[in-house]
């Protein structure tokens, strides 16, 4: 630890989302966006959990749009910039630029840690914005740490002047994190910033942040009181299953008469990412079906 200001940026309106189903009331979005405000956070992100447009039948409907919660966190804040999450094939250059003109500053676009490539347009174009870009590499447990720096250095040449390590299913200790860092940081331009998303799965979310933060992490993401998908709910890390996964793997336990902790299991097995919710159903059945 050299001493230096840490980013952080707070995820409660937006990972948190997931923990409450994507239920905050607009009402909820102004009193704690204004706390976040007050205590002085870099900045705060704010979508439905899966990001721009993810209120949806597959992930879930929000109780109000992307835009209305940004739009009320960012008529309360006055020093913290408005971030927001777009994963390509959910969110699309049209619904940044909406997000951009409701008050977001900052846009993580995210991808699986192997599918950087699908970002190009959408980085290139909140550039042009004059957005604060970041690439955001999800399931970085799922790749080399070698891999994992080829792929940020793709989200680098895109425009993402910092590149995030997600720890998306909370399976990662802080060996990984460093073999990860140590590769991001001997690929990347030295002025690109790099940042830490980190899950408590293995209730290791706050040391992996340390050891990001050791090897010259510049940004770290964190929520009100662990809210987030998977951390805190059910310590799964094992399974290596992005955390979103948790409330509909419950959902579909129940309807079957199943696990969750079966299907979560079988879905690592399988080596699925996010974006593949609808297997989780076919999963269950599987399961059944094999009782």
């Amino acid at each position: 630890m050299n001493g230096k200001k840490l980013y952080i940026s707070d995820v409660t309106l937006r990972d948190g989302m997931h923990a409450i189903r994507h239920q905050y009331s607009l009402e909820n979005v102004r009193q704690i966006a204004k706390a976040l405000d007050d205590a002085r956070v870099d900045s705060i992100e704010v979508a439905h959990g899966d990001g721009l447009q993810g209120s949806s039948f597959n992930y879930g409907f929000g109780a109000h749009s992307d835009l209305e919660w940004i739009e009320a966190a960012a008529d309360v804040v006055k020093h913290a910039k408005i971030a927001t999450l777009l994963l390509p094939g959910i969110g699309t250059i049209h619904d940044l630029k909406n997000a951009w003109q409701a008050g977001a500053r900052v846009v993580r676009v995210a991808t699986h840690c192997t599918e950087a490539d699908v970002s190009a347009q959408h980085i290139q174009y909140a550039r042009e914005l004059g957005m604060d870009t970041v690439g955001f590499l999800m399931m970085s447990h799922m790749t080399t740490p070698e891999n994992l720096a080829k792929q940020a250095k793709l989200m680098e040449g895109y425009g993402a002047t910092c590149i995030y390590v997600v720890d998306s299913g909370g399976a990662m200790n802080m060996s990984d994190i460093r073999d990860r860092f140590r590769a991001l940081k001997a690929e990347l331009k030295p002025e690109t910033q790099t940042g830490m998303h980190a899950h408590h799965n293995l209730s290791l979310g706050v040391a992996n942040s340390i050891a990001a933060v050791e090897e010259g992490c510049d940004r770290i993401d964190a929520s009100l009181a662990g809210m987030g998908a998977g951390a805190g709910n059910a310590p799964l890390g094992y399974a290596g299953v992005y955390s979103s996964f948790l409330r509909h793997c419950e959902t579909a336990a129940a309807r079957y008469g199943l696990s969750a902790v079966d299907i979560l299991v079988e879905l690592g097995k399988r080596r699925m990412v996010g974006g593949q919710e609808d297997m989780i159903v076919d999963v269950a059945l599987d399961l059944r079906n094999n009782k």
